[in-house]
């Protein structure tokens, strides 16, 4: 076996897995019931399985260049996917859109000087 074989079957592993996990991502944010657990389905797979699948690329294409403008692509993706979900978070408190009950951890209540009204006044898990 050559190693070109063995990069092409490396590939084709991350290529299938990395679809999977973005697969997984899609059907998480559809089915997941808040914006918080949305926002986790949307980040953390969703990442990973782009990082995977730009592994299977650059396992299969080879190139230098095509594997640099990958490494790039990588790098943006994860400077900027936390920083994003961050933002859509701290939104979706604002407009109070979290259900505050549920929160284990509150420190963005602290800092603001209004806090919204929670839209899920009684909880169904309580």
């Amino acid at each position: 076996m050559t190693w070109t074989a063995v990069a092409d079957v490396a590939a084709a592993t991350c290529l299938v897995l990395g679809a999977c996990l973005t697969l997984v991502a899609a059907i998480g944010i559809l089915r997941f019931p808040d914006v918080l657990t949305r926002m986790h389905s949307a980040t953390k797979p969703q990442v990973l399985g782009l990082l995977v699948v730009m592994l299977g690329l650059g396992l299969r294409l080879r190139d230098p260049g095509t594997i640099g403008l990958l490494l790039l692509v990588a790098f943006f993706q994860l400077v900027t996917s936390p920083i994003a979900s961050h933002m859509v978070g701290r939104a979706s408190f604002r407009a109070g859109q979290v259900d505050r009950d549920r929160l284990v951890v509150d420190e963005l209540s602290e800092v603001l000087d209004d806090p919204p009204s929670s839209p899920f006044p009684h909880s169904p898990l309580q």
